[in-house]
């Protein structure tokens, strides 16, 4: 089995290039195991998203939606840019974000 290749980068490494697009890069600094829970909360958030969607419920579609976004954000890939916080200010942005989908 081959792992998927990693879009390629802007010069200073904020962001990835996808189809063109610039997207902003997830924080590098991001503990492995804390990175790997953020991403299975994303993935769950956003097919629930479209199951909500789909059951036309539009409070269940906002509550995963609002998930979605703790997640981003925890990740690095929204809100105040990774790389304008200090060390301290990322471990925070990301542990708290872990511990909001993890209630």
């Amino acid at each position: 089995m081959s792992s998927k290749p990693r879009p390629a980068t802007t010069p200073d490494g904020h962001h990835v290039v996808i189809d063109g697009r610039r997207w902003r890069a997830t924080d590098p600094a991001l503990d492995e195991d804390a990175g790997a829970r953020l991403r299975v909360h994303l993935m769950a958030a956003r097919r629930a998203v479209g199951a909500a969607r789909r059951a036309d419920d539009p409070q269940a579609e906002r509550a995963a939606r609002d998930r979605v976004q703790t997640a981003k954000v925890a990740l690095g890939e929204r809100g105040v840019p990774w790389w304008e916080q200090s060390a301290e200010e990322r471990r925070a942005r990301w542990t708290e974000g872990l511990a909001a989908l993890e209630a």
